[in-house]
């Protein structure tokens, strides 16, 4: 089983009266580092590893695309940020429980940085997946055939083929020989390695 953590920005607050009272600048407002709706998506496979780079590229969607002209998509994440973030990235990374006990899914935490005048709300879910190497898929017609029949197994959300395998993303584990007969039953397809 492999691992993603997406973070996907929920809300921003901004407390005027606390910037008015405190801050350098009065009237500084909501934060500017997020859109509300921004996701990101971390990965750690193969030669990907977002997490040692603070969030680097991983901006995926957003809602200012201003972000994306800018250069947004470029820059890790704000230090305020990337402090309340991190430890919940890295644990998913690693395919842990985020927050047991807390939450109604240990996948999923709900968080916020911590500037306490323009918060930014996070949620950061874990995505299980199996990187599932094939040979003999020569079209979109053999990926879709795939996909589709892998997509009919109890557990498995989405199927997204990359250039060397297909990611399979599940809310449960699935025995490698399932996804093995699957796949094979499809045509002329040969499972070389599921991760």
């Amino acid at each position: 089983m492999q691992y993603k953590v997406k973070v996907t920005v929920l809300d921003k607050k901004v407390y005027p009266e606390l910037q008015e009272q405190y801050c350098a600048d009065p009237a500084a407002g909501a934060c500017p580092c997020y859109q509300v709706g921004d996701e990101f998506v971390f990965e750690r496979y193969g030669e990907a590893d977002d997490f040692w780079h603070m969030g680097l590229n991983t901006l995926k969607q957003t809602a200012g695309q201003e972000a994306f002209a800018a250069g947004g998509s470029a820059f890790p994440h704000c230090s305020e940020a990337w402090d309340a973030i991190a430890r919940y990235i890295y644990t998913g990374l690693q395919g842990g429980a985020i927050m047991r006990g807390w939450m109604n899914d240990e996948r999923v935490m709900i968080t916020c940085c911590s500037d306490g005048t323009r918060p930014v709300i996070f949620k950061i879910q874990r995505l299980d997946y199996l990187a599932c190497y094939i040979e003999g898929i020569g079209c979109d017609r053999c990926r879709d055939k795939i996909r589709s029949a892998l997509t009919g197994i109890s557990g498995v959300n989405e199927v997204v083929f990359r250039d060397a395998f297909a990611e399979i993303y599940v809310e449960q584990e699935i025995p490698d020989s399932l996804i093995q007969a699957v796949v094979e039953s499809c045509g002329e397809y040969k499972v070389t390695k599921i991760d």
